[in-house]
């Protein structure tokens, strides 16, 4: 009761534009968002509230109400701060000795949540109570689950939170992250068909440039370096360190010609084709798929890399694989599939499986 009253304080409702699906989902309501712009030197929010839009202004004053109405733990300065934040192209960490990793969650919140939760991440209400740790999210937050949004906020405010600690949240984009800021809704759950009907929005238009998230996203990396780790979503092929692309480069050209765009048939940019296609960072499943990938390939990858073993998600299996005595691990354990999943552990040195009960086994 506390929060539809509050909606019907402070937001402007748009009836209008619900009433595509006012009878189809009168058993089934539509909730989600916030979607945050900035517009016109202000913050604006969309919010689907059953199945009823609401629109309204973001300021310092109201922000109290609003935070706790549509379940937001970030400060008002964090929504702004986005804005005005630089991307971080190298993404080298040293002297890192606790880290968790985790891939392909694809909208299944509570799975991702839990496991999380058993594993020393977050506390029961969901904040950081990692300390100094740090926590790897390795791509593919959008497509197949319901609960997109809410995985992407806690995130967003998760990593404000392990700062605070000492600690850090490092967020990679995976392909469907990337599918879904440029428009391609193959895999996009039934919902956020609903959400676009509702809002009169296209869903790659609720993670645009000017959006909260959308311009938050826009700001990751593909590739991160921890240690001697070297983390990427799909996978560095052969072809990566033949046209000599190292971590900087590889992030400076996502962020700036690749992330969120529809490439022409005839782009003449060599780098950018590769980067965008089956061999580039989000896209490549030569270690599990390609019969003729050996070790020797593998290590001369992580020698330009500088690195001693490559984790990755993407490729799914029923649990963490690893290749080459650890020199590949790929950790995408199926939550997207709503299997229960696992985490890579990586602890002084030594790799270890974490389980959705909390479970450690060496890796």
């Amino acid at each position: 009761m506390r929060k539809s009253a509050l909606f019907l304080l402070i937001c402007l409702f748009n009836l209008s534009s619900s009433g595509v699906y006012q009878n189809e989902l009168s058993f089934d309501p539509i909730n989600d968002g916030p979607y945050v712009y900035y517009v016109n030197d202000s913050l604006k929010a969309k919010m689907v509230e059953n199945s009823v839009l609401a629109e309204y202004y973001i300021t310092a004053e109201n922000y109290p109400e609003i935070k706790t109405a549509v379940n937001l733990s970030c400060g008002y300065n964090d929504l702004l701060d986005v804005f005005s934040q630089k991307a971080n192209y190298s993404q080298n960490y040293n002297d890192v000795d606790s880290l968790i990793a985790i891939s392909d969650v694809h909208g299944q919140f509570s799975k991702y949540a839990d496991i999380l939760q058993a594993n020393g991440v977050i506390d029961k209400d969901l904040n950081w109570k990692f300390g100094r740790g740090h926590l790897v999210y390795l791509g593919d937050a959008f497509d197949r689950g319901d609960r997109v949004t809410e995985l992407l906020w806690h995130l967003f405010t998760l990593e404000k939170q392990a700062v605070k600690a000492g600690g850090m949240v490092h967020v990679l984009l995976g392909n469907h992250d990337d599918m879904a800021l440029s428009g391609d809704q193959r895999y996009m759950n039934e919902k956020y068909r609903k959400v676009e009907a509702l809002t009169q929005t296209n869903y790659s238009d609720l993670y645009s440039g000017n959006s909260v998230l959308g311009k938050w996203l826009r700001s990751k990396p593909v590739m991160i370096t921890i240690n001697d780790i070297l983390f990427v979503h799909g996978g560095i092929s052969i072809d990566m360190v033949r046209m000599k692309l190292p971590v900087k480069e590889v992030n400076k050209l996502f962020s700036g010609k690749i992330l969120g765009k529809v490439l022409a048939p005839d782009n003449k940019n060599e780098k950018v084709e590769l980067l965008a296609g089956d061999n580039g960072p989000l896209w490549y499943r030569g270690y599990f798929e390609d019969s003729t990938f050996t070790e020797s390939r593998a290590d001369s990858i992580l020698n330009f890399y500088d690195s001693k073993h490559i984790v990755v998600g993407h490729t799914t299996f029923n649990n963490i694989k690893v290749l080459y005595d650890s020199k590949i691990i790929g950790i995408d354990a199926g939550i997207g599939y709503d299997q229960p999943g696992e985490v890579l552990i990586y602890k002084n040195g030594i790799f270890n499986i974490g389980s959705i009960k909390g479970r450690r086994i060496k890796l």
